[in-house]
């Protein structure tokens, strides 16, 4: 006998949503999804783990960027879009990213008492993971250096000489500039041979990555009135709200960076004069 009254409406789970629960679902290229705020529809052609986004492109080829997580469609049911799995590690190269012939099974030299200082956090950064394996087989620390004008203070507590060398690298080293005026005065000083600084003409390291890693012709034009790396995350569609974003979107572009290929000459060059300077006895 039926119930004309039909089944109990508070029985099972009555508060699912009609289109089911959102379930994580790891981002793909090539899927296309739907962003339910803007109603944006198009295929996924690139994700950034570091920024944590996703970039979607429409039919008519317009592209947006979206922060990976809930908030998408995928074939008609609501998604929390996640990074893609992680691949198994490559094989153990036989080059260190420097481009030396990579040596295994060595321990690292003790350190000289040489040193290299480095203006800048990201700087630093770079210097490591491009030429740490050369510089632990030398046995050279790189010290960061907050900016050039501590230079000559950090100079006079180190106390430069024939054994106890320091190379340093410096952002934006052109003629005339404050950071060349500090360099002449340091090189003029009573420890200047035993001092080599040298710079790049970038205005920030980043700008030392070439541009093609990150998909780009060339590095955008920032005016002097905006921040600049304000301005390169503004330009490039990222989070530029404080200083974390301003950290990821470094840790973005440093994970385009895998060997020497990937940076410009005018930065190679000077951090391998570096570390000749210090590693070689006078």
């Amino acid at each position: 006998m039926s119930d004309r009254y039909g089944s109990d409406v508070l029985s099972g789970d009555w508060r699912k949503p009609k289109h089911g629960r959102a379930v994580e679902t790891p981002a793909e290229l090539g899927a296309v999804v739907e962003e339910v705020e803007t109603d944006f529809v198009g295929e996924i052609v690139r994700i950034d783990r570091d920024l944590h986004t996703l970039t979607l492109e429409d039919r008519h080829g317009k592209r947006r960027t979206f922060p990976l997580g809930p908030g998408f469609w995928l074939e008609g049911k609501p998604v929390i879009l996640t990074p893609p799995v992680t691949r198994a590690a490559p094989a153990k190269p036989t080059r260190t990213a420097s481009g030396s012939v990579a040596v295994s099974d060595v321990k690292a030299r003790v350190a000289r008492e040489s040193r290299i200082f480095v203006e800048g956090r990201h700087d630093a950064e770079l210097v490591e993971k491009i030429w740490g394996d050369d510089l632990r087989i030398e046995g050279v620390v790189v010290e960061y250096l907050g900016g050039v004008d501590d230079l000559a203070d950090h100079l006079v507590s180190f106390k430069p000489g024939p054994q106890r060398r320091v190379g340093v690298l410096v952002d934006h080293l052109v003629k005339g500039s404050k950071e060349a005026r500090i360099a002449e005065s340091i090189r003029r000083s009573a420890v200047g041979q035993h001092v080599l600084i040298v710079g790049h003409p970038f205005i920030d390291v980043w700008q030392a990555v070439k541009p093609a890693r990150l998909g780009i012709e060339a590095w955008p034009s920032v005016p002097r009135s905006i921040e600049w790396k304000k301005g390169i995350c503004q330009h490039m569609g990222w989070p530029h709200r404080d200083q974390a974003d301003i950290a990821r979107a470094w840790k973005h572009i440093l994970g385009r960076v895998n060997t020497f290929g990937d940076l410009e000459p005018a930065l190679l060059g000077r951090v391998e004069e570096l570390i000749d300077f210090v590693t070689t006895d006078q």
